[in-house]
């Protein structure tokens, strides 16, 4: 596929470099410029872009950036685009937003109001870096860690758990954007390595 990833940092380079190594062609844009990310490219072959251009040419676009940078997107480019949504939102880092303290918002639905017209779905946002550069396993391997996926689009979540399974992960069915606080920081299956099943049990027993 060609994949636009917004965002260079731990899980924005990390996708940049799996996915390249997958034979996908990637573009990879963030905040300070295609100048920046030259090593990235020279590393793995993506092309360094500017955002616009990730998004524009892109049949999937990654967004793994600090929430707070979201609204800052340029939204109209979004529209009709399948987004993963990687995010979390950390108060410390992103301020205080209201339906999102009060968890009257998931972070994920939050991100879609802001691009609207998007496919948005949520994934990756649970698991550390490191563990998905290194720790992806063939289909069929006991304890293969398992990854939540969430969003309304049906298709679209059908087209990103495929690529979650080819990255070395079990796709997991985690519902709605509406749902995907069930993912989401201070939860059972956030920061953890667990299975399928366990994500499921993880996502059942999850409390707002």
């Amino acid at each position: 596929m060609e994949i636009g990833i917004i965002g260079s940092g731990h899980i924005g380079g990390t996708l940049t470099r799996r996915l390249r190594s997958l034979g996908h062609d990637v573009a990879v844009a963030n905040s300070r410029g295609p100048q920046s990310l030259a090593d990235l490219a020279a590393e793995t072959g993506a092309r360094a872009v500017s955002v616009e251009d990730a998004v524009q040419g892109a049949e999937l676009v990654v967004i793994a950036i600090p929430l707070k940078a979201v609204p800052e997107l340029p939204a109209s480019l979004f529209d009709g685009k399948l987004v993963v949504d990687a995010n979390n939102y950390y108060p410390q880092r992103d301020g205080d937003i209201a339906e999102l303290l009060d968890r009257s918002l998931s972070s994920s639905r939050w991100t879609a109001d802001h691009l609207k017209g998007a496919r948005v779905v949520k994934v990756f946002n649970n698991i550390q870096a490191t563990h998905l550069m290194d720790e992806g396993k063939p289909a069929g391997t006991a304890g293969r860690i398992a990854l939540p996926v969430a969003g309304d689009d049906a298709d679209a979540k059908r087209i990103v758990m495929g690529l979650v399974d080819d990255l070395g992960f079990d796709p997991v069915d985690a519902g709605t954007l509406d749902e995907s606080w069930r993912q989401q920081p201070d939860t059972p299956v956030y920061g953890t390595d667990l299975d399928a099943d366990g994500v499921r049990e993880g996502l059942a027993t999850a409390r707002p």
